[in-house]
């Protein structure tokens, strides 16, 4: 397999209107480019002879030091050939440029976001490129090291998200998250130093502010089941939210996954798609007026009970993905208007269907045991989790002092 590098201008100006001169690295027709750190007028690249014209100012110093960075790049790629080293075109510049693994911080963001793509993390995919998009904006380089990121770093990029992007204070623990997870990664692999490390409890802490989930009561889910002034999207959308909240508020993802042939004995089985969970349930008397309203629709023992999957490529993950969070959106938008017919004034989305059945449980259910419903890994989650909807002990103690 061929591999080649070669002086090029890069036609990505920069704000002053300037543009790149790189060594671009192919292998397999696929390129990388390593930037020299010059830029000049387009007007000033000779393109048929790949070099600088005399009308800049530094044309000889520049032509020059391409053409010992093109010497570098080719002996480079001689001595790796040499060693039979089979890379791709990153891995090949890799060698070149950072043979000791003094990867960037993008660098090294871009692989973790290509792990999750392989891995078909999608949802964790949108988020986390997100959160890389804001620290892109805010620093305006993809030249970032470790080393740069520090204490100050760190509150500058806080107050440029709450102030320029007016993003809320979880989003911004979120990609503070990320941050840490590079930065402990880059750690273990030696790119960058321990004792710079800028978090900690004397440093940068990563707290989340305390977050209001609010449930819907058993006469406000009553309501909704009670409505029969409804479009037949509508429709089907409360049956889905039903189908969750009636399975201890199953993710929407997992509803739609639903086969009829994971339906038997009058039970539920189903394995969990976020951490891979198996689970069984009894299924409740009220899903089963919910399937008979699909049973027309059903074509063999393993089709898809709900319609949204079942012209899917269930071999592409994106277009699953893809199909799921549209659906979800459609779901949200017909629930809202759902709850403005049953008169109810609290946000209704599928994730509410989570929050309403554990407003419902309270503390009437042991936490063991609702950790398996909400198939939590950590029973510490399900109790930081239940204590949102927790109050009768807070309520009798203000009523003890109050009352009297």
């Amino acid at each position: 397999m061929s591999s080649n590098a070669k002086i090029i201008l890069r036609k990505k100006p920069n704000k002053e209107g300037l543009y790149p001169l790189a060594i671009r690295i192919t292998k397999n027709r696929r390129s990388t480019y390593q930037y020299v750190g010059h830029y000049i007028e387009l007007e000033d690249w000779d393109e048929k002879n790949i070099r600088v014209r005399k009308s800049h100012l530094n044309s000889t110093s520049l032509n020059s030091l391409l053409t010992q960075k093109l010497s570098e790049a080719n002996k480079a790629l001689i001595a790796l050939q040499s060693d039979k080293k089979d890379a791709s075109a990153n891995q090949i510049k890799k060698e070149i440029y950072n043979p000791q693994g003094n990867s960037t911080f993008f660098e090294l963001a871009q692989e973790h976001l290509d792990d999750l793509e392989r891995s078909n993390k999608l949802n964790r995919l949108s988020s986390d490129k997100a959160w890389v998009g804001f620290i892109l904006k805010f620093h305006k380089s993809k030249q970032l090291s470790f080393q740069e990121i520090n204490e100050r770093f760190l509150k500058k990029l806080m107050v440029s998200l709450k102030s320029e992007y007016s993003l809320s204070d979880t989003t911004i623990m979120n990609i503070l998250v990320l941050v840490r997870l590079l930065y402990n990664r880059a750690i273990k692999l030696k790119m960058a130093d321990k004792d710079l490390y800028p978090f900690g409890s004397d440093k940068i802490r990563i707290k989340f502010p305390e977050t209001t989930k609010v449930g819907l009561t058993i006469s406000e889910i009553r309501k909704i089941e009670a409505l029969n002034n409804l479009t037949f999207g509508e429709i089907h959308a409360r049956n889905i939210w039903l189908y969750s909240f009636n399975f201890a508020g199953m993710r929407v993802s997992d509803v739609l996954r639903t086969r009829w042939s994971d339906i038997y004995d009058n039970r539920f089985h189903y394995r969990m798609g976020k951490n891979s969970k198996l689970l069984s349930l009894k299924v409740p008397d009220k899903i089963f007026s919910i399937l008979s309203y699909y049973e027309k629709d059903k074509r063999s023992s393993d089709d898809f009970i709900f319609p949204e999957l079942k012209l899917a490529d269930l071999s592409n993950a994106k277009d699953v993905y893809n199909k799921i969070k549209t659906a979800n959106k459609k779901f949200n938008d017909r629930l809202k208007s759902i709850a403005q017919k049953a008169e109810i004034k609290k946000k209704l989305t599928m994730h509410i269907a989570r929050h309403s059945f554990g407003n419902i449980a309270g503390d009437t259910i042991h936490p063991l045991m609702l950790q398996k419903l909400y198939r939590h890994s950590d029973l510490k989650t399900t109790l930081n989790y239940q204590a949102n909807f927790i109050h009768k002990e807070a309520d009798d103690a203000l009523d003890s002092v109050v009352n009297f």
